[in-house]
């Protein structure tokens, strides 16, 4: 089990985080990215598993910049308060922050991320800006940023029943990063998410069986 944490960030805030850390010596490090929900405890969950398979994982509570230890519902109140809670903190400041949480745990070797929903998104711009390795599930804000030279690889992951996330937008991906693993599952939004309705276990399991070849490969360069 991880453990409640501080991050000190660019500014003069710390904010909070869940450290889950590998037994042993780790085949590197995890940034796990938050939906619009907080750090919940699927997010915590992910960290977990990714600890479980030998990678020390970190998850930052970057709500903590507005208001501390925020963990919304899945409803329609946490998804509208959600909104307004990552448009308010923006993109900038979470790169910023995954930054500092990669730096927090920079002794466990190399570091990617892994992203969901907004943080898909923030877990691509830690690849094009950072030069982060990251896994980019369904990132709803991805297409702005499609055009930028990569710094790090990104593997992507898309529902192919996500109306947030249409075909051609997906298509785009495939235009403009061809060099980058873009995957499809038969599911909607969130089939990652095993703590609602969304989960989709055999697209959750086939995309978690990638993305763990992918941080083997790029972190622990097996």
């Amino acid at each position: 089990m991880g453990q409640s944490i501080n991050i000190p960030t660019s500014g003069t805030q710390c904010i909070g985080g869940y450290l889950a850390r590998a037994e042993g010596k780790p085949k590197g490090g995890v940034v796990v990215i938050q939906e619009i929900f907080g750090v919940t405890a699927h997010i915590r969950d992910v960290a977990d598993r990714l600890a479980a398979a030998g990678y020390t994982a970190i998850a930052p509570a970057f709500f903590d910049h507005l208001e501390s230890g925020l963990e919304l519902p899945y409803d329609d109140s946490g998804m509208q308060r959600g909104k307004t809670l990552v448009t308010e903190l923006g993109l900038e400041r979470a790169v910023e922050d995954v930054a500092s949480a990669a730096e927090a745990i920079g002794s466990a070797g190399r570091i990617g991320t892994v992203g969901f929903c907004w943080g898909g998104t923030v877990a691509l711009l830690s690849a094009l800006r950072l030069g982060l390795p990251s896994v980019s599930y369904y990132g709803a804000r991805n297409l702005p940023f499609l055009g930028e030279t990569p710094k790090a690889p990104v593997m992507f992951h898309f529902g192919e029943h996500d109306r947030s996330i249409p075909p051609e937008a997906v298509a785009k991906h495939r235009e403009r990063l061809p060099q980058m693993d873009v995957f499809t599952y038969p599911a909607g939004h969130a089939f990652n998410r095993d703590h609602d309705p969304h989960y989709d276990e055999a697209s959750a399991r086939l995309a978690w069986q990638r993305t763990m070849g992918f941080f083997d490969k790029e972190l622990a360069g097996a």
